[in-house]
């Protein structure tokens, strides 16, 4: 029997160049609770689950953190998001890559540990209608990553076993969660990673861009 492949693709830093818009995002809002965190301490925490960000706050500041101002957090970055969204554009190749791999029959799905308030922008930017294509949000999942809940859920809505999908991210914490879900894991350095930081995380390959990736498929992907 013939075993076809089937992506789950992280969203910010994978498929849309928006990591670093994030980034400002988040420190806008911090700055507006008068925390103190410099840029790239932000950076390194892009794409982990809200929980762990704030695990990660809460260690780094030695700050308080109630569920009112986590909120307050919470609603400040997506404000702040919404006035950068101009500026966010698909990666080099991410159209193509998803036109390709539906040309192909090649079924494929977008897990990303953002919020429908922002991924919206983003996959409005892609192209991708969440009505009629799989997108699985943190608004969906108890956990968000490194916990695997969003690619499983994801795998599920796609009708495949998770043992026979590829995960494609930037981001360590999407590395992470593909390995303890049974994924196979595809690097990209688009999100800021680098590729030492990306295969020490569980990654298999790693690629430049969506462009790369596509110009490489024949090597992570059983035909169909």
């Amino acid at each position: 029997m013939r075993i076809e492949t089937s992506f789950l693709f992280d969203l910010d830093g994978t498929l849309v160049d928006s990591v670093y818009q994030h980034v400002l995002a988040w420190k806008e809002a911090l700055d507006s609770e008068g925390i103190d965190l410099s840029v790239w301490r932000i950076h390194r925490k892009i794409g982990m689950s809200g929980g762990l960000f704030v695990n990660q706050l809460l260690r780094e500041t030695h700050d308080q953190f109630n569920e009112d101002r986590v909120e307050r957090l919470r609603v400040a970055h997506t404000a702040a998001y919404q006035r950068l969204r101009s500026d966010v554009k698909p990666l080099p190749g991410a159209i193509s890559l998803l036109d390709a791999l539906t040309r192909a029959n090649i079924r494929w799905a977008i897990a990303t540990s953002g919020r429908m308030e922002t991924a919206k922008f983003n996959l409005e930017a892609l192209g991708v209608d969440p009505q009629t294509a799989v997108v699985v949000t943190r608004d969906q999942v108890k956990h968000a990553k490194p916990d695997p809940d969003l690619f499983l859920a994801a795998a599920d809505r796609l009708g495949v076993p998770i043992e026979h999908t590829v995960v494609v991210g930037d981001s360590v914490w999407d590395m992470l969660a593909a390995r303890r879900c049974r994924a196979l894991g595809v690097g990209l350095l688009s999100g800021g990673y680098g590729t030492d930081e990306l295969e020490k995380a569980g990654a298999l390959r790693v690629y430049e861009d969506p462009a790369d990736l596509l110009s490489h498929l024949d090597e992570v992907a059983a035909r169909p």
